[in-house]
């Protein structure tokens, strides 16, 4: 996953995600996380969407929620393989 800031001020950061599922996973995450707003913009199909988030902290806020969904992910691959 690629990600990119495009802005990173106090209380706002804006990323560029390579993703559009990885984009929207992270919205919901990020708002059920305590974000006070956090949404995804795309301006034309063939753009990168760009995630803009509203916290008190949003770059840890960020690195929380990555870090939670690949524990998560990590997880689901495990439960999947022992299915074999």
């Amino acid at each position: 996953m690629e990600i990119k800031i495009l802005k990173d001020e106090k209380n706002k950061l804006d990323v560029e995600l390579s993703s559009l599922t990885i984009a929207e996973v992270l919205r919901v995450y990020l708002n059920k996380e305590g974000a006070k707003l956090a949404v995804w913009k795309r301006e034309h199909p063939t753009k990168n969407p760009v995630l803009h988030i509203e916290a008190d902290n949003p770059k840890k806020l960020l690195k929380k929620a990555i870090a939670t969904l690949e524990k998560e992910i990590d997880s689901i691959v495990d439960e999947f393989k022992k299915l074999k």
